[in-house]
């Protein structure tokens, strides 16, 4: 029988602010190994295709001071996956950047690994789409990133690291690698690690403080650290859905978590117990590719409308404004996307991608003042069609970007792509 495994999950997006209570309570408990998740492609392109982080530097930097503090104080691992945001180069290198600063300032001294989820271009032809994507786009592509699993988080403990800090990763890979270090059963550990990626997501209510999960041979517990948050079989089981296009199947590179087989038992009203997930491994490793680069450059027109005969009619003035517009637009070359949200009173966005902010905003210049005034069957005001909350009602919104390459391929090893750089910090 192995002894327990404690496993604390400190934020479900390292950068947006730790709630300190629930963490302070789950240091209290003397986890063996503390777990971040930093960033995802959930807020779309941006951030992958720009290099910046999407967290505010403060909160940013008084999360990592929290986590880091804590795990040198307990003498534990800390291990951050997706580095600022979309794990590529910069983001990397701008989170190690306040890590060595914190550290300066705290006088904490530790071996720091650092894992680049970087991908040549050249690697990545062979690679098969995922979802709505088709043919990737490397010329446009400013950075391409590959999503690392366990194998990378467990040489850098291997090569004795303290604190880890892995471009784009897995989220399970974060909180799997130290108990398949130490031997655990791959299944319940790989479970528990998509169950804790999000924190107190999985609890009824739901919200983002720290969750303790402890590891046995063949289950795991989990245990929110607010006690307002309670993990129940039913919140449980229903988070193990989270993000998945398969309930049964959770896809990794280095093979697949069928959960055909778990099973959920309530402890007490706030905690439950996790068994039955069985781990089948794959014979070649397969890593997600991700890549995004600028589309264009992008402005937004604002405006509202309460006039019960423009918003039946919407649709059609819509398209006829945007006819005049590219009439009287020149060029052309900018693309426009209305969304238009509510319905016995309407809020209009539009959306303009143009090569540059002056020929989007000139576009969404001359759409505003024909929409304001465009006639059709059955109007009854002249004085104008919509409403501004304020003036111009459009504005420069900086570079769009979009996803260049959604895929996965098949590689002989995983090691090769995701390289490992240590050093001794203090």
């Amino acid at each position: 029988m192995k002894p327990e495994l404690r496993v604390l999950a400190a934020s479900g997006q390292l950068g947006y602010g730790i709630p300190e209570a629930a963490f302070s309570a789950g240091i209290a408990r003397a986890p063996h190994v503390i777990g971040a998740d930093m960033g995802s492609i959930d807020p779309g392109p941006t951030y992958l295709g720009s290099g910046r982080m999407a967290t505010p530097p403060e909160t940013t930097r008084r999360d990592l001071g929290l986590v880091l503090a804590a795990a040198r104080g307990l003498g534990v691992p800390l291990l951050i996956g997706s580095a600022g945001t979309a794990g590529a180069r910069p983001h990397l290198d701008a989170t190690l950047q306040i890590v060595r600063e914190i550290a300066r300032e705290k006088r904490l001294r530790f071996r720091l690994a650092s894992i680049a989820a970087d991908i040549p271009k050249s690697l990545v032809h062979d690679a098969r789409p995922l979802g709505a994507m088709r043919a990737m786009d490397l010329e446009r592509t400013t950075h391409l990133v590959g999503q690392m699993g366990t194998e990378a988080f467990i040489r850098a403990l291997d090569a004795g690291a303290e604190v880890v800090i892995a471009g784009r990763a897995c989220d399970t890979a974060i909180f799997a690698a130290l108990p398949l270090l130490r031997g655990y059963e791959p299944g319940p550990a790989m479970h528990m690690a998509k169950i804790v990626e999000c924190t107190s997501l999985c609890c009824e209510p739901g919200g983002r403080d720290a969750i303790l999960a402890t590891l046995s041979d063949d289950s795991f517990e989990l245990e929110s650290m607010n006690p307002a948050r309670a993990a129940t079989p039913l919140s449980v089981a229903a988070h193990a859905l989270y993000e998945q296009e398969d309930p049964y199947a959770v896809q990794e590179p280095e093979g697949t978590l069928d959960l055909r087989g778990a099973r959920y038992e309530a402890i007490d009203a706030r905690r439950t117990r996790v068994r039955g997930a069985a781990w089948l491994p794959r014979a070649r490793p397969t890593v997600k590719i991700e890549g995004a680069g600028p589309s264009g450059e992008r402005s937004v027109l604002l405006c509202s409308s309460a006039d019960p005969r423009v918003i039946a009619n919407l649709r059609d003035i819509l398209r006829d404004v945007e006819a005049v517009t590219r009439r009287l637009v020149p060029g052309g070359d900018f693309s426009l996307y209305p969304r238009v949200y509510g319905e016995t009173e309407v809020f209009l966005l539009l959306e303009c991608i143009a090569p540059s902010a002056e020929r989007g905003l000139a576009a969404l210049g001359v759409f505003r003042q024909y929409l304001l005034h465009h006639g059709f069957a059955g109007r009854l005001s002249t004085g104008g069609n919509i409403a501004f909350p304020f003036a111009p009602p459009e504005l420069p919104a900086g570079t769009a970007y979009r996803f260049t390459v959604y895929h996965v391929m098949e590689v002989e090893a995983l090691a090769p792509l995701f390289p490992l750089s240590i050093e001794d910090i203090g």
